[in-house]
């Protein structure tokens, strides 16, 4: 654990000189959180409440539906198998086309004037694929990466978001799911936001524990500091 701390200090010390990341998109929200926090529901109850307010939005999420999408939730399900670096690999490269994709891509999509919200972005690779990788090759893969606006995260217990899962799929526990794992995955996060402190992203922490109509309400009112979304 000492040398993940010493290490995460040593990002920090370089950030202000190597990490390109200070460039914000605009009307881009990212939902985060531990596998059963929540962030599949409010994306939901998210695009319903923008297409009754008729707001040009695109609600999406990583893995994306595409081939490589495809291949990583392939992975996740036990249904293939792949090297940690693979792994990582595959997630760098789904996020590019998902940014960058011509006409479909979320950069196009904004330039468009859509607001776009998106379970789950580059803060689950740093904190889902440090777990079997040397993280400073995580943090390369996505350091230029552009941030969202808004980042939010689902601060849900361990414990309830494991309840969760149980009832959420006839397959069976994913890669990453089961107790202990979520657990250091949850310490991830918590690294992985230290290093955009300095960043003109806003970080939003809500508590996921609750009834998904309160937990919407919070983050309905993140959406509405938007000029897209004030109208």
């Amino acid at each position: 654990m000492l040398r993940i701390e010493i290490f995460v200090q040593g990002w920090e010390m370089e950030l202000e000189s190597k990490y390109p990341q200070s460039v914000v998109l605009e009307n881009f929200v990212v939902l985060e959180g531990l596998d059963g926090s929540g962030t599949t529901t409010q994306l939901r109850m998210t695009g319903n409440k923008l297409a009754e307010r008729g707001i040009p939005h695109f609600c999406t999420g990583e893995p994306t539906q595409g081939p490589v999408g495809r291949t990583i939730r392939g992975i996740l399900k036990k249904h293939l198998t792949a090297q940690p670096d693979t792994v990582a690999l595959l997630f760098a490269a789904d996020r590019t086309e998902h940014l960058y994709q011509e006409i479909e891509g979320i950069v196009p999509r904004i330039q468009r004037g859509e607001l776009v919200v998106s379970d789950r972005y580059l803060f689950s690779s740093l904190a889902y694929q440090s777990l079997n990788c040397d993280p400073e090759f995580v943090f390369a893969l996505n350091r230029s990466f552009p941030l969202p606006r808004h980042l939010v995260f689902l601060d849900t217990p361990v414990e309830m978001s494991q309840r969760r899962l149980c009832t959420r799929s006839e397959d069976g526990l994913e890669l990453y799911d089961g107790l202990d794992i979520q657990q250091d995955i949850l310490s991830g996060y918590e690294r992985a936001f230290s290093l955009f402190a300095h960043t003109k992203m806003q970080l939003h922490r809500l508590d996921g524990s609750g009834d998904p109509d309160l937990v919407f309400e919070k983050f309905w009112s993140i959406l509405q500091s938007l000029p897209i979304v004030k109208g």
